[in-house]
Protein backbone atom coordinates (compact mmCIF):
# COMPACT_ATOMS: atom_id res chain seq x y z
CA UNK A 1 0.00 0.00 0.00
CA UNK A 2 1.49 3.32 -1.10
CA UNK A 3 0.38 6.82 -0.08
CA UNK A 4 -0.35 8.79 -3.26
CA UNK A 5 -2.32 11.78 -1.97
CA UNK A 6 -2.93 13.55 1.33
CA UNK A 7 -6.22 15.41 1.35
CA UNK A 8 -8.10 17.63 3.79
CA UNK A 9 -10.57 14.93 4.82
CA UNK A 10 -9.06 11.73 3.34
CA UNK A 11 -5.73 10.14 2.41
CA UNK A 12 -5.48 8.03 -0.75
CA UNK A 13 -3.36 4.89 -1.08
CA UNK A 14 -2.68 2.75 -4.15
CA UNK A 15 -3.11 -1.01 -3.77
CA UNK A 16 -1.18 -3.80 -5.47
CA UNK A 17 -4.28 -4.96 -7.38
CA UNK A 18 -4.63 -1.55 -9.07
CA UNK A 19 -7.47 -0.30 -6.93
CA UNK A 20 -7.26 2.51 -4.37
CA UNK A 21 -7.88 2.79 -0.64
CA UNK A 22 -9.40 5.94 0.86
CA UNK A 23 -8.64 6.53 4.55
CA UNK A 24 -11.23 8.85 6.10
CA UNK A 25 -10.14 11.49 8.65
CA UNK A 26 -12.04 13.33 11.36
CA UNK A 27 -11.28 16.69 9.69
CA UNK A 28 -14.23 18.68 8.38
CA UNK A 29 -14.32 21.63 6.01
CA UNK A 30 -15.07 25.04 7.47
CA UNK A 31 -13.42 28.13 8.92
CA UNK A 32 -12.53 29.38 12.39
CA UNK A 33 -13.47 26.03 13.90
CA UNK A 34 -16.98 26.10 12.43
CA UNK A 35 -18.19 23.41 10.03
CA UNK A 36 -19.29 24.55 6.55
CA UNK A 37 -19.69 22.05 3.67
CA UNK A 38 -19.18 24.86 1.16
CA UNK A 39 -15.72 25.85 2.41
CA UNK A 40 -12.47 24.68 0.85
CA UNK A 41 -10.38 24.86 4.04
CA UNK A 42 -10.12 22.52 7.02
CA UNK A 43 -12.35 23.69 9.85
CA UNK A 44 -13.11 21.69 12.97
CA UNK A 45 -11.86 18.22 13.79
CA UNK A 46 -14.85 16.27 15.05
CA UNK A 47 -14.16 12.92 16.72
CA UNK A 48 -15.94 10.18 14.82
CA UNK A 49 -16.60 12.32 11.74
CA UNK A 50 -14.52 10.07 9.49
CA UNK A 51 -16.33 6.90 10.53
CA UNK A 52 -19.72 8.62 10.29
CA UNK A 53 -18.87 9.87 6.81
CA UNK A 54 -17.82 6.40 5.70
CA UNK A 55 -20.94 4.75 7.15
CA UNK A 56 -23.19 7.15 5.26
CA UNK A 57 -21.10 6.85 2.09
CA UNK A 58 -21.34 3.05 2.16
CA UNK A 59 -25.10 3.24 2.74
CA UNK A 60 -25.76 5.56 -0.19
CA UNK A 61 -23.19 3.99 -2.54
CA UNK A 62 -24.89 0.61 -2.14
CA UNK A 63 -28.27 2.16 -2.91
CA UNK A 64 -26.86 3.82 -6.04
CA UNK A 65 -25.15 0.63 -7.21
CA UNK A 66 -28.41 -1.28 -6.76
CA UNK A 67 -30.14 1.31 -8.93
CA UNK A 68 -27.52 0.93 -11.66
CA UNK A 69 -25.86 4.31 -11.09
CA UNK A 70 -22.18 4.09 -12.07
CA UNK A 71 -19.78 4.68 -9.14
CA UNK A 72 -16.20 3.75 -8.23
CA UNK A 73 -17.28 2.09 -4.95
CA UNK A 74 -16.14 -1.48 -4.23
CA UNK A 75 -16.36 -1.96 -0.45
CA UNK A 76 -16.00 -0.26 2.93
CA UNK A 77 -14.22 -1.27 6.13
CA UNK A 78 -16.00 0.66 8.88
CA UNK A 79 -13.68 -0.57 11.67
CA UNK A 80 -10.55 0.70 9.89
CA UNK A 81 -12.38 3.72 8.41
CA UNK A 82 -11.35 2.89 4.83
CA UNK A 83 -13.08 2.47 1.48
CA UNK A 84 -11.77 0.49 -1.49
CA UNK A 85 -12.55 2.01 -4.89
CA UNK A 86 -11.86 1.45 -8.57
CA UNK A 87 -9.29 3.70 -10.25
CA UNK A 88 -10.92 6.63 -12.01
CA UNK A 89 -9.48 9.57 -13.92
CA UNK A 90 -10.50 12.95 -12.53
CA UNK A 91 -11.53 15.91 -14.65
CA UNK A 92 -8.56 18.26 -14.62
CA UNK A 93 -7.12 18.56 -11.12
CA UNK A 94 -10.53 17.89 -9.62
CA UNK A 95 -14.02 19.14 -10.37
CA UNK A 96 -16.76 19.51 -7.80
CA UNK A 97 -20.40 19.41 -8.84
CA UNK A 98 -23.12 20.91 -6.66
CA UNK A 99 -26.81 20.18 -6.99
CA UNK A 100 -28.96 22.80 -5.27
CA UNK A 101 -32.57 22.46 -4.17
CA UNK A 102 -32.54 25.63 -2.04
CA UNK A 103 -30.82 29.00 -2.41
CA UNK A 104 -28.33 28.86 0.46
CA UNK A 105 -24.57 29.01 1.00
CA UNK A 106 -22.41 30.45 -1.75
CA UNK A 107 -25.34 30.51 -4.20
CA UNK A 108 -27.22 32.96 -1.99
CA UNK A 109 -24.07 34.96 -1.24
CA UNK A 110 -23.54 35.48 -4.98
CA UNK A 111 -27.11 36.03 -6.10
CA UNK A 112 -28.86 37.42 -3.03
CA UNK A 113 -29.94 40.54 -4.91
CA UNK A 114 -32.13 38.40 -7.13
CA UNK A 115 -33.50 35.67 -4.88
CA UNK A 116 -34.64 35.20 -1.30
CA UNK A 117 -32.63 32.99 1.02
CA UNK A 118 -33.69 29.32 1.01
CA UNK A 119 -35.93 29.82 -2.04
CA UNK A 120 -36.68 26.57 -3.86
CA UNK A 121 -34.39 25.75 -6.80
CA UNK A 122 -35.05 23.14 -9.56
CA UNK A 123 -32.12 20.77 -8.89
CA UNK A 124 -29.75 23.47 -10.16
CA UNK A 125 -26.32 22.10 -11.14
CA UNK A 126 -23.11 24.09 -10.99
CA UNK A 127 -19.47 23.10 -11.31
CA UNK A 128 -16.42 24.45 -9.51
CA UNK A 129 -12.73 23.64 -9.72
CA UNK A 130 -11.05 22.13 -6.67
CA UNK A 131 -8.57 24.96 -6.24
CA UNK A 132 -7.92 26.21 -2.70
CA UNK A 133 -5.77 29.16 -3.82
CA UNK A 134 -8.58 30.49 -6.03
CA UNK A 135 -11.34 29.57 -3.56
CA UNK A 136 -12.89 26.89 -5.80
CA UNK A 137 -13.95 29.12 -8.71
CA UNK A 138 -17.20 28.29 -10.54
CA UNK A 139 -16.66 27.14 -14.13
CA UNK A 140 -19.18 26.91 -16.97
CA UNK A 141 -19.77 24.17 -19.53
CA UNK A 142 -18.21 26.29 -22.28
CA UNK A 143 -15.14 27.07 -20.17
CA UNK A 144 -14.66 23.37 -19.38
CA UNK A 145 -14.63 22.62 -23.10
CA UNK A 146 -12.30 25.53 -23.95
CA UNK A 147 -9.86 24.49 -21.22
CA UNK A 148 -9.81 20.91 -22.45
CA UNK A 149 -11.23 19.57 -19.19
CA UNK A 150 -14.41 18.00 -20.47
CA UNK A 151 -16.30 17.44 -23.71
CA UNK A 152 -19.87 18.76 -24.09
CA UNK A 153 -21.07 15.15 -24.13
CA UNK A 154 -19.32 14.34 -20.85
CA UNK A 155 -20.75 17.49 -19.30
CA UNK A 156 -24.28 16.48 -20.25
CA UNK A 157 -23.70 12.99 -18.82
CA UNK A 158 -22.35 14.56 -15.64
CA UNK A 159 -25.35 16.90 -15.33
CA UNK A 160 -27.89 14.12 -15.87
CA UNK A 161 -26.08 11.88 -13.36
CA UNK A 162 -25.86 14.68 -10.82
CA UNK A 163 -29.60 15.39 -10.93
CA UNK A 164 -30.44 11.68 -10.87
CA UNK A 165 -28.19 10.96 -7.88
CA UNK A 166 -29.27 14.07 -5.99
CA UNK A 167 -32.90 13.12 -6.63
CA UNK A 168 -32.32 9.65 -5.18
CA UNK A 169 -30.58 11.20 -2.17
CA UNK A 170 -33.42 13.67 -1.66
CA UNK A 171 -36.01 10.85 -1.75
CA UNK A 172 -34.03 8.65 0.66
CA UNK A 173 -33.56 11.49 3.16
CA UNK A 174 -37.23 12.46 2.90
CA UNK A 175 -38.09 9.00 4.23
CA UNK A 176 -36.41 10.14 7.47
CA UNK A 177 -38.22 13.50 7.43
CA UNK A 178 -34.99 15.20 6.34
CA UNK A 179 -34.90 17.82 3.58
CA UNK A 180 -31.84 18.04 1.36
CA UNK A 181 -30.93 21.66 0.54
CA UNK A 182 -27.80 21.00 -1.50
CA UNK A 183 -25.16 18.35 -2.05
CA UNK A 184 -21.66 18.30 -3.47
CA UNK A 185 -20.36 15.46 -5.65
CA UNK A 186 -17.18 14.61 -7.48
CA UNK A 187 -17.06 12.69 -10.74
CA UNK A 188 -14.39 10.99 -12.81
CA UNK A 189 -14.15 8.59 -15.71
CA UNK A 190 -13.59 4.86 -15.84
CA UNK A 191 -12.87 4.17 -19.48
CA UNK A 192 -15.40 6.22 -21.42
CA UNK A 193 -17.99 6.27 -18.64
CA UNK A 194 -18.59 9.21 -16.28
CA UNK A 195 -18.90 7.83 -12.73
CA UNK A 196 -19.49 9.15 -9.24
CA UNK A 197 -16.30 9.13 -7.13
CA UNK A 198 -15.21 10.19 -3.64
CA UNK A 199 -17.75 10.17 -0.79
CA UNK A 200 -21.43 10.89 -0.07
CA UNK A 201 -21.44 12.05 3.52
CA UNK A 202 -22.93 14.67 5.78
CA UNK A 203 -19.83 16.76 5.25
CA UNK A 204 -20.82 17.22 1.59
CA UNK A 205 -24.39 18.35 2.03
CA UNK A 206 -26.75 20.70 3.80
CA UNK A 207 -29.73 18.85 5.23
CA UNK A 208 -32.46 20.02 7.59
CA UNK A 209 -35.14 18.44 9.75
CA UNK A 210 -38.04 20.61 10.88
CA UNK A 211 -36.05 23.68 9.88
CA UNK A 212 -33.02 22.67 11.96
CA UNK A 213 -29.67 22.19 10.26
CA UNK A 214 -28.13 18.76 10.85
CA UNK A 215 -24.41 18.49 11.53
CA UNK A 216 -22.63 15.52 9.85
CA UNK A 217 -22.70 13.22 12.89
CA UNK A 218 -26.33 14.05 13.60
CA UNK A 219 -27.29 13.38 9.99
CA UNK A 220 -25.58 9.98 10.00
CA UNK A 221 -27.30 9.06 13.27
CA UNK A 222 -30.74 10.08 12.04
CA UNK A 223 -30.38 8.23 8.71
CA UNK A 224 -28.76 5.03 9.97
CA UNK A 225 -29.63 4.66 13.65
CA UNK A 226 -33.24 5.85 13.99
Amino acid sequence: MKLVYTGKTKDVFSLEDGNYLLKFKDNCTGADGVFDPGMNTVGPTIEGAGRAGLRLTEYFMKILNEKGVPTHFISADIENVTMTVKPAKTFGKGLEVICRFRAVGSFYRRYGDYITEAAVLPAFVETTFKDDAREDPPVTKDALEILGIMSPEDYESLKVLTQKIAGIMKEELAKKNIELYDIKFEFGKIGDQVVLIDEISGGNMRAYRNGEYLLPLDLTSKVLDE
